[in-house]
């Protein structure tokens, strides 16, 4: 049988970056979780948030779910940190497809997983810190 997927892909799949673990102490501020009712994938996405930059310093993930979905949260958990909490949050599914040179066209919800739950972690944060993300033009 014949690899489907890029060697970005099969990377990521492999040798996943940022997963959470459950004896990591991790310090973190802000957590989301989503999921795919119809493939039973779920995601969780958890940030740490410098408060006075809104940059995000850290984050950990952890999925049930394919390679895709894998691949895909783990290459999202590379592309934010550094990143403001207002650009994280305009991350697109195309933009992760394409980091990861492609995915086959019947898992291409996989990578919505992740950008999903890391904008309800950002929500949390918002939420917790009374921020209006959708508002902001930062």
């Amino acid at each position: 049988m014949e690899w489907v997927y890029t060697d970005e892909v099969k990377d990521h799949f492999i040798n996943p970056r940022n997963v959470f673990l459950d004896e990591e102490k991790f310090v973190y501020n802000a957590s989301g979780k989503s999921g795919n009712i119809k493939c039973g994938d779920e995601m969780a996405f958890y940030l740490f948030v410098d408060d006075s930059t809104k940059v995000i310093k850290d984050c950990r993930w952890k999925t049930y779910g394919c390679a895709s979905a894998i691949a895909s949260t783990s290459v999202l958990s590379e592309k934010i940190k550094g990143m403001t909490i207002y650009d994280a949050y305009k991350i697109t599914p195309k933009e992760i497809v394409d980091t990861l040179k492609g995915l086959p066209a019947h898992k291409i919800h996989c990578s919505v997983l992740g950008d999903d739950a890391l904008r309800v972690a950002i929500d949390d944060y918002c939420s917790k810190n009374g921020i209006n993300i959708k508002t902001q033009k930062k």
